[in-house]
């Protein structure tokens, strides 16, 4: 019997969909680099237009009609966001994904609004996990939204007028961070409890929440499977094992390495 050959699959023909994509960035050089890792390690993304201002890049989408832009959120005289003002709501049927140089006030409005980013200069598995989200995501109508929000969060000073956008099954919720008391680990998801008594269940892990709320300081991951809002304490119990009383009723666990912490956020 003649032993059997198989021959090695090609990438290029696994991938049946093919994303048409644009990249706005003022800057050659990082345009360039862009393209050569999305080249190399991005098959399913064809680049269309490269582009070194927000008035060429708007231009290319409408030619081009994207399915992704890759996007400069700085560049002299313009911010990426100022993309959104030369379309309507329903035109917007692209994916945005932004490239930024470390800003951590930007970043934290990037997390609030659960909107994808590339940090400068940027990394091929970096790249390559934001596109695995943006294939599977494949819903640029729910963008909008976040799109506005994260608007809405980089022009806010401060963290109390900035929103959360939460996701929930199909459907994007959006909360001031003082409309959150608590956040219950539920395996792979999170159980929101918010000051008007109701919950959602949302479709990110605690480490999720705890990382979107990290620069938030009346927050505190008090245990594995909590994350408190202090002012929503009412009593720490010492006794069995020692746990929080929060309004409404709830109780939430704390570790014994977190308490001093805790004690010490509270005063």
């Amino acid at each position: 019997m003649k032993p059997l050959h198989f021959k090695k699959p090609n990438i290029l023909n696994l991938c049946t969909t093919m994303y048409t994509t644009i990249i706005i960035d003022d800057e050659a050089r990082a345009r360039n680099l862009l393209q050569a890792v999305i080249d190399q390690y991005c098959p399913q993304l064809t680049v269309a237009a490269l582009c070194e201002d927000l008035a060429s890049g708007v231009k290319a989408i409408k030619k081009h009609k994207p399915s992704l832009v890759l996007l400069d959120i700085e560049m002299p005289g313009h911010s990426g966001l100022e993309l959104l003002d030369f379309f309507n709501d329903d035109e917007i049927n692209f994916s945005v994904i932004f490239t930024t140089a470390y800003n951590e006030y930007a970043l934290q409005a990037f997390k609030f609004s659960a909107i994808d980013y590339l940090l400068k200069p940027i990394q091929h598995a970096q790249l390559v996990e934001a596109v695995e989200r943006f294939v599977k995501r494949q819903d640029a109508s729910t963008q909008v939204a976040q799109l506005r929000t994260l608007q809405s969060n980089l022009g806010n000073a401060t963290w109390q007028d900035k929103r959360i956008v939460v996701p929930s099954g199909q459907a994007l919720k959006f909360y001031k961070p003082a409309d959150i008391i608590m956040i219950k680990a539920e395996g792979a998801y999170s159980t929101l409890h918010l000051a008007d008594g109701s919950t959602l269940l949302a479709s990110k892990n605690l480490k999720h929440f705890e990382d979107v709320l990290a620069e938030v300081p009346i927050f505190l991951r008090t245990h594995k499977s909590f994350i408190v809002n202090l002012n929503e304490v009412t009593e720490y119990v010492k006794s069995d094992g020692g746990y929080i009383k929060i309004k409404g009723g709830l109780t939430a666990g704390i570790s014994p390495e977190k308490v001093d912490d805790f004690l010490e956020r509270l005063r």
